[in-house]
């Protein structure tokens, strides 16, 4: 009996972390074959990646045979499970989100504002087209989406492809609970948060280390000074009291953006004046860790990867995996259809919610009603995850121009119809949607 995994994106650099995670699991979740996928641009990395995976496969003394190819289709047959981690255009798109907003005076960001929203329009399409080919190829196999802006992207395919044994992770949610875990001096594995929203604007309702509620304590800790609550990609400004108090919610490093707006700008203009942006930290970062892996002696994932914001979406993924294959039903937190979770919101919305997860897929567990702090925004940001889906798709420039006035991070009448044709301009090559209505 065969289990084949199928990565595609496969050149990425957090690949080693998905080798890594099979071979710790590998006792419970047998895979026997790993197919590494990229298109030609990715076909150097690809090699490196690939030769990489196989010496800690050698290493591991498992059984998995792994190869690599370009040929994507061909990789999809007899697939059981799909992880995308592309991005289209590479880092030098991602550097063109950041700079230009930012040179515009708002804030650059891969997955949030301008950033998030052109990321969404260059990956929705080419995953939309993945989903097609897997529902034809391996009608049965379940694609796990960790590519950003997660939450958009598995709501366009959920709403617009056929194939729906489709769920979305990030490393948010894990992150928040090792932090808090950190936190109070206890063990990840003892603390449980309630989370409710979405992806990249989710919030902790509850935390409970080994069922007690210590959500207070957590919160008075949060506003110490000196605190990081941050992944490596996100600068932390820490957070009031007064916040703290008055909301009563765990709000997760993403929400600066949105709380703290004034105050990330002027520290992201100052970056951006002195290093440049963070697309091309990662650019460095990226060199870096591409001639590591090329080191014919390195046979585990180096500790320099968790430099990389992204980091432990691939250890997600798989935690995923192995649960929807051996049907745990144990509690993972995933972006998925609301199905009533949270009854504010419409069933086929997608929301980042703790779900137990069978071999059926997730099961999310009731949420209940919006925090009322926060109903408001949290209402505004899913009607703008529904036009940037919508925009992505039709390619017409008024639904694009719609979601840029209704992002809450630009929300100006007159500078984002001048901000979106400068990233129209730019993006050009990767938005066949747009060109083809000659936007």
């Amino acid at each position: 009996m065969t289990l084949k995994l199928v990565v595609v994106g496969g050149g990425s650099s957090y690949t080693p972390e998905i080798i890594e995670g099979i071979i710790r699991r590998h006792d419970q979740f047998p895979v026997t074959d790993i197919v590494l996928v990229d298109i030609e641009a990715g076909r150097k990395k690809l090699e490196i990646i690939g030769n990489l995976a196989l010496r800690m496969i050698e290493k591991s003394n498992k059984s998995i045979n792994l190869t690599w190819t370009l040929d994507r289709k061909k990789a999809l047959e007899q697939a059981d499970f799909i992880t995308t981690q592309i991005r289209v255009g590479g880092l030098d798109a991602r550097e063109k989100d950041e700079r230009i907003p930012l040179s515009h005076g708002f804030i650059g960001q891969e997955t949030n504002g301008a950033g998030g929203i052109f990321k969404a329009f260059r990956t929705i399409p080419v995953l939309l087209e993945l989903a097609e080919d897997v529902h034809t190829i391996c009608p049965n196999a379940w694609i796990i989406n960790f590519t950003n802006p997660a939450g958009i992207v598995t709501e366009a395919l959920l709403k617009h492809s056929v194939h729906q044994k489709i769920i979305g992770v990030c490393n948010i949610p894990y992150n928040m609970r090792h932090s808090t875990a950190e936190i109070l001096g206890v063990s990840p594995g003892d603390v449980k948060i309630e989370f409710v929203g979405m992806n990249h604007f989710v919030f902790g309702k509850k935390v409970y280390v080994k069922g007690v509620d210590r959500t207070d304590e957590v919160l008075a800790k949060l506003t110490g000074d000196g605190l990081d609550y941050s992944p490596a990609n996100i600068v932390s400004l820490g957070w009031s009291k007064a916040f703290m108090e008055t909301f009563k919610l765990l709000p997760n490093p993403y929400h600066q953006y949105y709380f703290q707006t004034r105050d990330v700008l002027e520290q992201d203009l100052q970056a951006y004046e002195q290093h440049g942006t963070r697309a091309e930290i990662v650019q460095q970062l990226e060199t870096s860790l591409f001639e590591l892996y090329k080191d014919p002696q390195l046979r585990d994932k180096p500790k320099e990867l968790e430099e990389r914001g992204g980091a432990f979406y691939s250890d997600v993924a798989c935690s995923l995996m192995d649960s929807i294959y051996n049907n745990k039903e144990d509690v993972q937190t995933v972006n998925t259809q609301n199905n009533g979770a949270i009854p504010d919101l419409p069933d086929d919305a997608v929301i980042e919610v703790n779900c137990i997860i069978t071999k059926h897929g997730p099961k999310p567990l009731a949420a209940g009603p919006l925090p009322s702090s926060v109903k408001g925004i949290i209402y505004q940001m899913k009607a703008f995850e529904e036009l940037v889906v919508r925009a992505s798709i039709s390619g017409d420039y008024n639904d694009a121009y719609t979601a840029f006035v209704m992002n809450p991070l630009i929300a100006d009448e007159k500078r984002s119809k001048v901000l979106l044709d400068e990233l129209l301009e730019a993006h050009k090559a990767y938005l066949p949607q747009f060109n083809s209505r000659g936007n």
